[in-house]
């Protein structure tokens, strides 16, 4: 199933026809989720996303599979065991081709006390991935001396450390995943509209039974009459209930998660890193040509949409990773950045470090369900507590079968182990570089074949994108046709990771992705020019964001170049 213009604008029609068993508003991981699991439960299915999807928090994480060692410093046991069963799962069955093991060393400063301490922490991890049920998918820990440290990762300033534990987690490219599940959830019979805003629910008394949403490309408004609805919209949950006039269980609290990439060259190391701060930890993640660097945790009160990076930011997250390198990281070094805003449910702890990551979930109106806070990581199982609790109201008419999502794999996963031992014959058949089609099947998997097709019918699609060599043309053309891309936008930052993985953040490949896009899209000149000129001043206003001391200023900065399809 493809999330194609056609598609999208079939079910739109569709949608403004008969009832629902369920509408999941919200575009994100978790309404991705809701989706999948409700259809796969024989449901009728409604997906709506103001933005595009994965455009919030979904696009903005630190990228990684894991069960959180700082959760379990906290005894949150629970939350960890749930988190790993959840990794060991997307490794082995759901994701093989999107989620892949990565290794983290955990550097010793302390002689006596911290071996004992911290590999304790990690055995007892491991311990919880093996006991989850699942295989782990990923190595078992080791303890390793300083010199057996520093050969590993020789970036380490000697004085930085006495001996280190080496780990594994494993990540991920939360965009693409979460894209991947709406394009699974379609294939067994999800309706899916992304650009498609909620303007108001629709009401039976107290009662909600559906949703008047607006095509933001069109202005088309389309009722979606529905037996439930499910809010999952993040950390715009709050602004989603207040148009039900429901006085939630619960509040969600945004908090304000910094990354920076730096290209690979700059620290020489063959594990990623994880340290500790004074008020949580800080990873330093392997990512192809790049490192990611983060994170921050900061509370946040302004635009949900484009949370603004600044100077004092980039400051924090560079004094901190210095402390232990050789060759300390300048400012001239960061590639790329990006925000992320976690939603965290409020009212547990006076700061947003300390708050949890647990979910809740809760009928708050008839006929509307909510879905709040949790992890990245555990997204299919706040889904399916979402689901069963819109299932409760439904169980009169008729018996609904239990979540099967665990045995479902997105598309792309059948068959991807395969053709990666298959891989020098896909690349002497198709003509690609070896190295091409690795990049192609850890991003699409099965469908490489979709791919290597439009290829084959256009051999100039094979050739890079300028500025951008790891990306090749037909994966902007295939974006569109397949993956629902709608503006330039959604390419370069989400389709693709051109916005923070090249040097100029994707302005030099804007005109010529914007080209091959339009043939699919039918724009004419004017919105190619449009398209691009957005991009270069989105790009402008975050680059001048980044220069100011404070969120207020940045943000103020920031909102100097709005959305190309501004909200209703």
């Amino acid at each position: 199933m493809s999330l194609s213009t056609g598609a999208r604008t079939e079910a739109l029609a569709q949608l403004g026809h008969g009832e629902l068993d369920v509408l999941v508003v919200g575009g994100g991981v978790v309404g991705a989720g809701c989706a999948l699991d409700a259809v796969t439960r024989g449901l009728s299915v409604g997906l709506v996303e103001a933005r595009d999807w994965a455009s919030g928090t979904s696009s903005r994480s630190s990228k990684l599979i894991h069960g959180g060692l700082r959760y379990l410093e906290m005894l949150d046991f629970r939350l960890v065991s749930e988190a790993l069963k959840e990794r060991g799962l997307l490794i082995q069955r759901l994701a093989p081709h999107l989620v892949r093991p990565v290794p983290f060393l955990y550097p010793l400063a302390h002689r006596v006390w911290e071996r004992p301490y911290v590999g304790a922490g990690i055995l007892l991890y491991d311990t919880m991935g093996i006991a989850s049920g699942t295989s782990r998918g990923v190595p078992h820990h080791r303890h390793l001396l300083k010199r057996q440290a520093m050969r590993e990762a020789p970036c380490l300033r000697e004085d930085a450390l006495v001996g280190a534990v080496q780990y594994w987690d494993a990540q991920v490219d939360d965009a693409r995943h979460t894209m991947n599940i709406v394009r699974t959830a379609a294939s067994y019979g999800a309706l899916v509209a992304n650009r498609t805003q909620v303007v108001r629910f629709l009401r039976q008394g107290w009662r909600v039974v559906g949703a008047l949403v607006k095509d933001l490309e069109s202005g088309q408004e389309v009722e979606i009459h529905a037996k439930q609805v499910i809010n999952a919209t993040g950390v715009w949950t709050d602004d989603t209930q207040a148009m039900a006039d429901a006085r939630g269980k619960f509040h969600v609290r945004a908090s304000k998660g910094v990354h920076l990439l730096v290209p690979r060259d700059r620290i020489n190391s063959r594990s990623g890193l994880i340290l500790r701060t004074e008020k949580s930890v800080l990873f330093v993640i392997p990512w192809g040509r790049h490192w990611i660097v983060g994170t921050t945790d900061t509370d946040w009160d302004l635009d949900k949409a484009h949370p603004a990076v600044t100077s004092r930011d980039v400051a924090y997250l560079l004094e901190h990773v210095n402390k232990v390198l050789v060759t300390p990281l300048v400012p001239e070094d960061v590639e790329g950045v990006y925000a992320g805003l976690r939603p965290l449910l409020a009212g547990e702890a006076a700061e947003t470090s300390k708050l949890s990551r647990e979910h809740l979930v809760a009928h708050t109106v008839p006929g509307l369900v909510v879905v709040a806070g949790g992890k990245y990581t555990t997204y299919r199982v706040m889904a399916k507590d979402a689901v069963d609790e819109a299932v409760q109201a439904l169980e009169g008419e008729r018996v609904v079968p239990p979540c099967t999502t665990d045995t479902v794999p997105l598309v792309g996963a059948e068959g991807y182990r395969a053709l990666w031992n298959a891989r020098h014959t896909l690349a002497e058949r198709s003509g690609l570089h070896l190295a091409r089609v690795e990049h192609l099947l850890g991003r699409y998997g099965s469908l490489i074949h979709e791919l290597l097709a439009l290829v084959a019918e256009d051999p100039s699609l094979a050739q890079p994108l300028p500025s951008s060599d790891d990306y090749l043309r037909v994966e902007a053309v295939y974006a569109v046709t397949h993956e629902g891309a709608r503006h330039l936008d959604d390419v370069l930052t989400r389709r693709t990771r051109i916005s923070i993985e090249s040097w100029d953040r994707g302005v030099d490949a804007a005109r010529p992705v914007a080209e091959l896009m339009a043939g699919p899209l039918g724009w004419d000149t004017e919105q190619i020019e449009r398209e691009i000129a957005h991009y270069a001043q989105r790009v402008a206003a975050e680059r001048a964001a980044q220069q100011e001391p404070d969120d207020a200023a940045a943000d103020a900065v920031r909102l100097g170049a709005p959305d190309i399809v501004p909200p209703a």
